[in-house]
């Protein structure tokens, strides 16, 4: 019975990529690298391609590793949602710091 579950679940595609914007509400922009080898000349080339996806908690922040799913279309532009962060950015805690020196004057 969860082999079968485990299997419907996994059929939707997964990315894996960083945060670059998270300014709208909800919503956080990934951008995903991928390597592909050239057709012709099999030399490995990096693209990046952005994708929009849900936050429901609005958890995620600016430099963290994201793992994102394939969903229904949610927008105009929006057809994944935030699985989990993998890594947090140590760039997401800087703004935090300077308020915590800052009232120790």
């Amino acid at each position: 019975m969860t082999e079968t579950t485990a299997v419907a679940q996994s059929r939707r595609n997964e990315k894996v990529g960083q945060v670059v914007s998270t300014k709208m509400q909800k919503t956080i922009v990934v951008e995903v690298e991928m390597r592909k080898a050239h057709p012709k000349y099999k030399r490995v080339i990096k693209t990046n391609k952005k994708f929009y996806a849900h936050d429901e908690q609005n958890s995620a922040r600016v430099g963290d590793v994201v793992r994102i799913r394939e969903s229904r279309p949610l927008s105009k532009l929006k057809r994944w949602q935030l699985e989990e962060i993998v890594r947090r950015s140590s760039l997401a805690q800087l703004p935090d710091a300077p308020e915590v020196a800052a009232a120790s004057k």
